[in-house]
């Protein structure tokens, strides 16, 4: 029964506790859950442990780790005595982390053994507790020549500011000695996460109790998840894609997560499903996309009629419904929703999915809105829509054009970001006067409701008769063809160049050959090349059409969300 008396991540823990005690909380996929009871347990002591050493309400605490139980119980521990989680992506280079400790002002720090390297030689000096998030061990002091005492930015620090940190180091012993109670509101700050957007522009995310909670439950308001539910973690609990609707939504209903102490590789992620079964499971589009490239379709096209009947659209549904049923044994038999999101999916797997009746559903979220704005659950799923506005969400387009009805897609709600950190300009620069927050995205909302999102507003192309031309739905097009693993388009002198990562096992396989640099095979990848800009200038509208297309040696350097990062490439 859900009895929370406010919008804090604090009541939800109490509301696990007192409804679901003796349930399995969070735990690897091959060891024993925590129950409940034993969570709040682990949580109790990780933040009594941060009383003792000074860590009080407002004050920061980092987390660099990979998907872990210990990272469940450091985001209640911290965000329950009213501190301030800063979850740090593990993709981030040195340098970043560096940047993100000290513009956060960081007083402490979990870091898994996988990415302790990372801290080596980097000079966080605010940073006065370092501990080990795989059994919660203390780490040791940095060297004297990089401690507190011997930079002289602190001491300066020190000596002006003496009375303030003075009080605070007060205030901290009184409530350690005197057992005070630590009060969480839901305006209080739960976490800053820190974006690795396509954009290349790292901003700090404030994201309050309120935020985080109210967009759990009205994700709840649409969906159907119980105690009885397990999911399978594989997306990073340092996106709000996983640590709200992954995180809190299970613990909410008292439902069981479990993660994977590996990497997510067919090697390892296949075991997982068999043991785990789970009924409910979030992923980006990259995942299924792979799943059904190099698992679905050689399968389909192994045969030459089976081949040649796929073409029919008539035969191709019924194929889609075979595969889907065989997906579903891989899954486990059990799940009954599979959530999309974080980047768009592609047309084709889409259609795998719909016509084969996989329990998918796609959202629409950000990072700044907790992260949902709109959904369905798999019922309502309508081909290449992200949904409609989730309860308590409201969802508009600005300025739509006259004819297409196309524009931004702003958004009001409690799930919006309290602003960025430090930053009251770019704040001001993302909401509109009367309180909407600016996505930057673009869309379209249909008479039923349900948003379709053209693209971002900053990677519009404007063609020479002044149509605007979206990439991302050329990249669309691209990616449903043969031999094409990920594709970008960009703008070169007033042309279009898709630029195509290949599948080349594909490639080896069908011709036999190896893809090395020698002569024969240069000449069969410019064939395959020449052959994908005649199909999709077949497909596209004559003011999209493609100039060029090259080869992209290595895979597009992503986001955690696996979005590609564009700034790279433009």
């Amino acid at each position: 029964m859900l009895d929370l008396k406010k919008l804090t991540l604090t009541e939800v823990l109490r509301n696990s506790l007192e409804s679901y005690p003796d349930n399995p909380s969070v735990g690897f996929v091959n060891s024993d859950p925590l129950t409940y009871s034993e969570f709040f347990n682990r949580v109790n002591q990780v933040s009594d442990f941060l009383h003792e050493n000074g860590i009080i309400s407002g004050d920061k605490v980092a987390i660099l780790s990979e998907n872990q139980p210990n990272w469940a119980i450091v985001f209640f521990a911290v965000t329950s005595i009213g501190a301030v989680l800063i979850p740090i992506m593990t993709e981030f280079h040195s340098s970043q982390v560096q940047h993100i400790i000290n513009h956060s002002e960081a007083k402490a720090l979990f870091v898994s053994s996988r990415f302790s390297d990372k801290l080596e030689g980097l000079s966080i000096p605010a940073i006065r507790l370092r501990i080990k998030l795989d059994d919660f061990s203390l780490l040791p002091e940095p060297e004297a020549s990089d401690s507190l005492l011997s930079k002289p930015e602190f001491i300066k620090k020190i000596l002006s500011d003496g009375a303030k940190e003075f009080a605070r180091i007060k205030e901290s012993a009184l409530k350690f000695l005197g057992k005070l109670p630590q009060q969480v509101e839901q305006e209080s700050v739960a976490l800053i996460i820190y974006t690795s957007g396509t954009t290349g522009h790292s901003k700090g995310v404030i994201l309050t109790h309120k935020n985080i909670v109210s967009n759990a439950l009205s994700t709840l308001g649409f969906i159907q998840l119980d105690s009885s539910d397990r999911m399978l973690s594989i997306l990073p609990l340092f996106h709000t894609m996983e640590s709200t609707l992954g995180l809190v939504i299970p613990f909410i209903r008292g439902a069981s997560v479990y993660y994977i102490e590996k990497p997510p590789t067919p090697a390892v992620l296949l075991p997982a499903l068999a043991k785990v079964k789970p009924t409910v499971m979030l992923a980006v589009p990259l995942i299924i996309e792979k799943i059904f490239r190099v698992r679905i379709l050689p399968e389909l096209n192994r045969k030459f009629i089976i081949k040649s009947l796929y073409k029919l659209p008539a035969f191709q549904k019924k194929f889609h419904k075979i595969a889907a049923a065989k997906l579903m044994k891989t899954f486990g038999c059990e799940l009954k929703l599979f959530c999309i999101g974080g980047a768009s999916l592609s047309a084709d797997v889409e259609r795998f999915l719909n016509e084969g009746s996989f329990p998918y559903a796609i959202g629409y979220g950000l990072t700044e809105t907790s992260p949902l704005n709109t959904g369905t659950d798999p019922s309502e799923v309508r081909l290449r829509s992200a949904g409609k506005a989730i309860p308590d969400v409201q969802v508009k387009i600005d300025n739509p054009d006259t004819k297409t009805g196309e524009g931004e897609i702003l958004i009001k709600g409690p799930n919006v970001m309290k602003g960025y950190y430090k930053d009251p300009e770019k704040t001001k620069e993302v909401f509109t006067d009367d309180g909407w927050f600016k996505t930057g995205d673009l869309g379209i909302i249909d008479k039923d409701g349900y948003l379709f999102i053209k693209g971002r507003s900053k990677n519009v192309i404007i063609g020479s008769n002044g149509k605007n031309i979206y990439p991302e739905e050329i990249e669309s097009i691209l990616n449903e063809l043969d031999f094409v693993s990920e594709s970008l388009v960009v703008e070169r002198k007033g042309e279009l160049t898709a630029k195509i990562f290949l599948n080349y096992e594909t490639i080896e396989a069908m011709y036999k050959v190896t893809t090395s640099d020698d002569r024969k095979t240069r000449e069969l990848v410019n064939e395959i090349l020449s052959g994908i800009l005649k199909q999709v200038n077949e497909r596209v509208n004559t003011f999209s059409r493609i100039n060029k297309v090259v080869e992209q040696l290595e895979p597009f350097e992503k986001t955690p969300t696996q979005k590609i990062k564009r700034y790279l490439y433009n």
